[in-house]
């Protein structure tokens, strides 16, 4: 056999590899844009907004119910402005909710979900500050 002959079976071979597969529903695809890594993702960008120390401790006051920006401002001890700012990225982000009363706002998780995962944060950090042994 030449070594075109060879060359040649060789790119045969590469793209009989390579030949696009059937079009799967979306929900079994592999790689990027399956339904789980959309999944992933929101669950990324939850985490990610929560990586923020003021926006968790506006979280953690308002897993124990709704509250105002001036009782969120004195509870998570920054200043009103950026309070502001990140309780509209949490709406923005659809984790908490706004109503007026009056004419104050008052601001409420969008869900028990979100209590649940900022409690289970904070008993990590219990566990990790206090030196506590794991368990489930």
């Amino acid at each position: 056999m030449s070594a075109g002959e060879h060359l040649a079976g060789a790119r045969i071979s590469q793209e009989q590899e390579h030949e696009p597969e059937p079009e799967q529903p979306r929900e079994q695809r592999p790689g990027r844009g399956t339904v789980r890594d959309d999944r992933l993702d929101a669950a990324a960008s939850v985490l990610a907004l929560l990586a923020d120390r003021t926006r968790l401790a506006l979280m953690e006051r308002l897993g124990r119910g709704e509250a105002d920006v001036t009782t969120l401002t004195a509870s998570c001890g920054a200043a009103r402005p950026s309070v502001s700012q990140h309780l509209a990225k949490l709406r923005l982000a659809g984790l908490v909710t706004a109503r007026k009363d009056g004419r104050r706002v008052v601001y409420a998780l969008s869900h028990g979900h979100l209590r649940r995962l900022v409690d289970e944060a904070l008993n990590v950090a219990d566990h990790q500050l206090g030196s506590l042994p794991p368990h489930d």
